[in-house]
């Protein structure tokens, strides 16, 4: 018992300087009842006088008044000292003797708002000036003394402190001192992130020597891609942007699906497309402008594999497109919104989740993937193409409608696992082969899935995201009745595969990039 005693720290001065003054009465009530002095300053100094409670401004406790516009106020010996001296040293308690300086025994501080300033300007001195100096210097230093010194860095934690004070007259606990300095040396390492990712982009450093990134977590997941895995998903915002609206909770495989989906529906124009993906790969897409038929035409790529897959309707949801998809099981239907009556019918099914992405963009130019302790950063494939970006090198040339359509069935290629081959017509897809080793096997995946589902074959177009290195892929596509076809250039036989196109009467585009995707 006497040990536990003496973990116990008594709260008897509290300095309070924060940028966040919500929710602030009921934690000042437990500090009065707790006869704690308060020092503040500022604006903090104000609203504690406005809600008529005791408290001594900083700048009458140190003897200094702030200067340079209030950029220094707490940065004083008289405060530091006071959170970091050792209560236990006979040293530092003669030093603090000597220069008459009382210690400060609970930091309450947040920082100015340096992220949400991100968001509302692009005025470099306004962004400067929100960096805080003082509050993380504080806050360090509390958390390093926190033997001795109690620290709060959110309002999320005033309910805490408070029953920890009631529970412990006063008092705080070993345990809850050295959680909060947790609490606050990630809070601390969260801000300095933020800062030095934006003076990274400032200078248009994509990879510096060191990189720092920092998440807020959004959800544990219930497990990682198996059962034994654990999981959770955090975000760089204090959310997704994508809004379950109805369903189980989303799992880590449906969180992986979803941003596959998103991905290639974002590619797609503006409030048009379906995409059905399965195990993170697409099995039908359409860009039909007509909604109900764009479903349709990508159901009907491969209606097997889209059994227990995920739908995103880069569109609102109509309660006719609702009744369509509740034909078939689904585990997850994206979309840009959904109309009250498509709701109901969708809701019939307790477990199938609803996401709103109406509010979801990308905004991240960078792509991280980690193995070990590595991560392997890169930026994002999200090159939106024209036909400037192709060159046609056979002697037939493409209709406006194939070279459309080749355009469509490229960029749906890129968001294939590769080796992939995407077979198309009226752009939609009509087959589908992926992550095969053989491009070849690739090639005949896609036409498997085309003569298994697909009855009318007229005009297709093929797409390979890189090059043929032999003429028996290209073959294998003609001989399934390709008419046109689009590849990245670059292989040391590109002349042997314009020659095959020009003897068959094949379309042969180039490309000047390859997509590739692992």
């Amino acid at each position: 018992m006497g040990n536990k005693k003496n973990l116990m720290k008594k709260i008897k001065s509290a300095l309070i300087s924060l940028s966040d003054k919500k929710n602030l009465k009921p934690l000042l009530l437990i500090l009065k009842k707790n006869k704690i002095k308060l020092i503040s300053s500022g604006g903090t100094f104000k609203v504690i006088k406005k809600l008529n409670f005791k408290c001594l401004e900083v700048s009458n406790f140190t003897g200094s008044n702030e200067i340079l516009g209030g950029r220094v106020k707490t940065l004083h010996p008289k405060i530091h000292a006071g959170i970091l001296n050792k209560r236990n040293n006979r040293s530092h308690q003669n030093d603090l003797k000597i220069n008459n300086f009382e210690n400060i025994d609970l930091v309450i501080v947040n920082f100015y708002p340096f992220e949400q300033t991100l968001k509302q300007t692009s005025n470099h001195e306004k962004i400067i000036e929100n960096i805080d100096i003082g509050g993380p210097t504080m806050v360090r230093a509390a958390a390093k003394n926190y033997k001795d010194v109690t620290v709060i860095t959110s309002p999320k934690d005033y309910p805490e402190l408070i029953n920890e004070l009631k529970n412990n007259k006063g008092s705080t606990s070993l345990e809850f001192r050295k959680k909060m300095a947790q609490l606050a040396f990630t809070e601390v390492a969260y801000y300095d992130s933020i800062i030095a990712n934006y003076f990274n982009k400032f200078n248009s450093d994509r990879f510096p020597k060191k990189i720092i990134t920092h998440g807020n977590l959004i959800e544990k997941l219930r497990y990682g891609e198996n059962p034994h895995q654990e999981s959770a998903i955090y975000s760089k915002n204090e959310n997704i942007n994508i809004n379950k609206i109805h369903g189980k909770p989303l799992s880590y495989n449906n969180y992986n699906d979803i941003f596959s989906a998103l991905t290639i529906s974002k590619s797609l124009p503006k409030n048009t497309g379906t995409v059905i993906v399965k195990h993170a790969n697409p099995c039908g897409v359409s860009a039909l402008k007509n909604n109900l038929e764009s479903f349709r035409s990508a159901l009907a790529c491969d209606p097997i594999s889209a059994y227990g897959g995920i739908v995103s309707c880069n569109f609102r949801i109509t309660r006719s497109l609702a009744m369509e998809l509740n034909k078939i099981f689904l585990e997850v239907i994206v979309a840009q919104g959904f109309d009250k009556n498509a709701l109901k019918i969708l809701k019939s099914k307790k477990n199938l989740r609803l996401i709103d992405a109406s509010k979801f963009s990308f905004n991240e130019i960078l792509k991280f993937n980690s193995f070990n302790d590595s991560l392997i950063v890169q930026s994002e494939d999200n090159l939106f193409f024209s036909k400037k970006d192709f060159r046609v090198v056979s002697k037939k040339k493409p209709s406006k409608v194939q070279f459309d359509n080749l355009i469509f069935a490229f960029n749906i290629c890129r968001y294939v696992k590769s080796n992939a081959i995407v077979l198309a017509n009226n752009k939609s897809t009509i087959g589908i082969g992926s992550g095969q080793p053989s491009r070849l096997d690739s090639c005949q995946i896609a036409i498997n899935k085309m003569n298994k589902f697909i009855k009318t074959k007229n005009e297709i177009v093929a797409a390979s995201d890189a090059f043929f290195p032999f003429t028996d892929g290209i073959e294998k596509l003609v001989q399934s009745g390709v008419s046109a076809v689009i590849q990245p250039a670059g292989s040391i036989r590109d002349k042997e595969i314009i020659k095959f196109a020009n003897a068959t009467k094949t379309v042969l585009v180039f490309s000047k990039t390859r997509h590739f995707r692992h």
